[in-house]
């Protein structure tokens, strides 16, 4: 299990929150360790997890479509109730694995119409039909949601997605982990992608052998944002046949998804030697994320630290270095809080696990950036990074 469920456990209880009802996939996924894949491929399908606060079971509720992923992923809820029709055959002759035995037992269990429908079953048989339920909203269709409040009228519904990235903001140790292991895929698919660089080279290039290289590690590209010379101050480039030349600025802001979890990182590089001014404006911005790593630690005011990398990279050459925000949460999204901004009232946990960056676009000029993945652990912080941070020459 990797979901902190203690944290959970302690957050409904001081919100007098009986059950919560996760509905968005990454919280189906983060609560339950089931990834239901109609949900993250196409917008509509409904796949919840009923998640009581007391000794009750908690349950997953499913597309009969989706049944396969259980024994293939296991997750760690094992209450299974699934909706809708789908066809599986089995041949009576044959002597059925594990995998195939739990699938036919489970097309064997009722089917609902709907997923309202097994979601009002559940809470009504867990006797939390009178029960305050957070459910997090980013996830139900309207109609869902009208469904269920008249199939039960007498529950109380919370709107509890805040609660939700209020959990996963602290990591659990496996969390971390593969964290940590995603940060290391996606810095292998950045060599290999530089390791191409020459000139003549597309940035559509680059991208497809930093994707290959991901998909080798077992990791899904999520974002491929290179960008060459003036290219990279577009703040979301989107590689083009534009070709490499000798003195470009090669920006990456690039991530990808392990074992469900987010990487999130950028770098930059220079084929052959840089101009004065980039060398002056990339030690910069690195020296903003450097000087997060001096502060970070549990109890640090969030837009302290927002205003501490922001007035590091006025002082070390960009005075009119301007943001919005410095970094942000990762985890099983890519934004998961905290949002590292003036205006967070928020301070920092043991465990948390933060991207600090600080990009500057200069359109005309070029884009850069440097962002590191960073635990905040119970005293400092600790990189996940292994890639150093300075400009690179190649």
């Amino acid at each position: 299990m990797l979901a902190n469920i203690p944290r959970l456990q302690a957050l409904m209880k001081r919100d007098n929150v009986d059950a919560v009802i996760a509905t968005c996939p990454e919280n189906v996924t983060y609560l339950s360790g089931f990834w239901a894949m109609s949900q993250w491929v196409r917008r509509g399908p409904q796949a919840y997890v009923l998640f009581p606060r007391e000794s009750e079971q908690p349950c997953i509720i499913a597309n009969s479509g989706i049944l396969d992923l259980v024994p293939d992923q296991q997750p760690w809820i094992t209450e299974i109730r699934r909706y809708g029709y789908f066809q599986t055959d089995v041949d009576t002759s044959a002597k059925l694995d594990e995998s195939d035995r739990l699938q036919q037992e489970l097309f064997r269990s009722k089917a609902y119409k709907d997923s309202v429908d097994a979601l009002v079953a559940a809470v009504k048989e867990k006797g939390l039909e009178r029960a305050t339920l957070g459910i997090d909203e980013m996830g139900i269709t309207p109609q869902c949601m009208d469904q269920l409040r008249s199939a039960l009228p007498d529950a109380k519904f919370l709107r509890s997605f805040s609660l939700f990235e209020r959990v996963r903001s602290v990591k659990t140790s496996g969390e971390i982990e593969i964290l940590r292991n995603a940060a290391r895929a996606t810095e292998r698919a950045i060599d290999a992608a530089m390791a191409g660089a020459a000139e003549g080279v597309t940035e559509r290039e680059m991208l497809r052998e930093f994707n290959a290289c991901l998909a080798r590690n077992d990791t899904a590209p999520v974002v491929g944002c290179i960008g060459f010379g003036a290219r990279s101050a577009m703040s979301n480039v989107q590689p083009s046949d534009r070709k490499l030349k000798r003195a470009d600025l090669i920006r990456f802001d690039v991530g990808g998804r392990h074992r469900h979890y987010r990487s999130d990182m950028s770098r930059g590089a220079s084929l052959g030697e840089p101009s004065a001014k980039v060398s002056k404006y990339y030690r910069a911005v690195e020296k903003g994320v450097l000087r997060g790593y001096d502060i970070i630690k549990p109890g640090l005011k969030v837009s302290d630290l927002f205003k501490e990398v922001v007035a590091t990279v006025q002082r070390e050459g960009i005075p009119h270095f301007k943001r919005s925000h410095v970094g942000h949460g990762i985890g099983v999204d890519g934004y998961d809080p905290p949002n590292i901004a003036e205006s967070s009232a928020e301070v920092l946990e043991e465990d948390v696990v933060i991207c600090v960056e600080t990009p500057y676009y200069e359109l005309g000029f070029a884009g850069l950036q440097v962002e590191d993945m960073i635990r905040v652990t119970k005293d400092g912080a600790e990189s996940l990074m292994t890639l150093p941070t300075a400009l690179r020459i190649l």
